[in-house]
């Protein structure tokens, strides 16, 4: 009897354990996805007013590289000369740093006045950002333990990333894969869900445009040739994504190496940002983008478009701007799947498609997040199409990524234990 009394009273007290960390994470999985979405949304609609001034008003592109003097001149006053960007959120999660606060305004006020003068540049990287600093001042203020902390900043992370593009799933298994490619962080599920969800509400309630598109071609019948297709295309985007990366790691190391004076520096890159506009003869490469995704998930897009876009992020972002790459990735990503896609005998419509989220999946390295990006944005009809397009992808692009920060546990060609850090 004595024996069974404490078999209840441990299966009581076990029993407990798991109620009572649910409840703390439901709560403040809901306070972060609360908080997050709100600044999410606030933090979208400026930037959408932002790119829509810029269109409207072309001579705002004379003041970029003003503006990088500001952001520069910004971050120096904070005493942040070295700003490891995204890169310090992910390595939070590793170790006992902490996201500064004070990287959330910075970030907020410099992504907008990229976008606002003309930089090209995404807004997810500004995101990760907010939702890092935003997770630890949340951890801080409710006192939480080191390994808490982690878990509180994975759920800024889905909750800032929901509430930009109205993705909760994607974002959610975006903030448990990004941090080490091999390993999840199941234990943060529950939270980075609830932290999604709830933003993801919040954004709709502010009335945020969700990052949905309709395949305006024909997705092609489950046979031998459409997935010979549709890997070859993957194939292709595994080379681009790596590209892309290298563009964006050099640009940055090769104007580090020469222009020294960091003010000098974004001056250099805002000056060939207005000279390149006015080389291509049009505002497509600058700011977001959004416009010509769409177009291109439509069936139309320039062939040039993906090779000026990564120009002109890679000098954007490697010069001192600040913003995304993500963005940028579905620009490049959607147009070259639209104008290659169509050079295999796919749809140009669903090539864009295909090339949006193979590039993303191979800049990123989390394919199941990828996988679940194409359902949320395209609807799942092409699903087996988007899951072997991003096994591919994932698997040919190496062990090249957007984060430096990025730990690569396991190898992509073997059962093996590598954990290095992402090219």
């Amino acid at each position: 009897m004595e024996n069974f009394k404490k078999l209840i009273i441990h299966k009581a007290t076990s029993a407990w354990q798991y109620i009572k960390t649910f409840l703390k994470w439901l709560f403040i999985a809901t306070v972060t996805g609360l908080l997050g979405g709100a600044i999410g949304s606030v933090f979208s609609i400026c930037i959408s007013y932002a790119n829509k001034f810029n269109q409207n008003v072309w001579y705002l592109i004379f003041l970029l590289p003003l503006g990088g003097v500001v952001i520069t001149a910004l971050y120096r006053l904070c005493k942040i000369d070295n700003d490891p960007g995204t890169n310090c959120v992910l390595e939070s999660i590793r170790n006992k740093n902490k996201v500064p606060f004070v990287i959330a305004p910075l970030i907020f006020i410099s992504t907008v006045i990229t976008h606002l003068l003309g930089g090209s540049a995404g807004r997810e990287g500004a995101a990760l950002q907010l939702g890092g600093s935003l997770g630890t001042a949340v951890g801080r203020i409710l006192h939480l333990k080191d390994s808490d902390i982690h878990i509180a900043v994975m759920c800024g992370m889905s909750g800032l990333f929901s509430s930009l593009f109205c993705t909760p799933i994607t974002a959610a298994f975006f903030a448990l894969e990004v941090i080490s490619v091999g390993v999840a962080y199941y234990s943060a599920l529950v939270p980075c869900f609830t932290s999604a969800v709830v933003a993801y509400f919040v954004s709709i309630h502010f009335g945020v445009t969700t990052l949905r598109f309709n395949i305006s071609g024909v997705i092609p019948n489950l046979d031998i040739m459409s997935l010979l297709r549709v890997t070859g295309l993957a194939a292709a985007c595994a080379v681009v994504s790596i590209v892309f990366c290298v563009a964006m790691r050099k640009t940055q190391k090769w104007a580090r190496r020469f222009i020294k004076n960091e003010y000098l520096r974004v001056i250099a890159g805002g000056l060939i940002i207005v000279a390149l506009t006015f080389a291509v003869g049009c505002r497509d490469y600058n700011g977001a983008g959004s416009q010509i995704i769409m177009n291109a998930v439509e069936g139309n897009a320039k062939p040039e478009a993906f090779v000026l876009k990564i120009i002109f992020t890679a000098v954007t972002i490697g010069c001192g701007y600040k913003g995304g790459e993500i963005v940028p990735t579905l620009f490049i990503g959607s147009t070259f799947g639209c104008v290659f896609g169509s050079l295999l005998g796919l749809d140009p419509s669903f090539g864009a498609a295909v090339g949006l989220v193979c590039l993303f999946c191979g800049v990123i390295n989390c394919p199941i997040a990828s996988i679940l990006l194409s359902v949320e944005v395209f609807g799942a009809g092409g699903i087996v199409f988007f899951g072997i397009a991003c096994a591919v992808s994932y698997m040919l692009s190496g062990y090249y990524g957007l984060y430096s920060s990025q730990k690569i546990l396991y190898s992509k060609l073997k059962a093996e234990y590598i954990n290095i850090n992402a090219k």
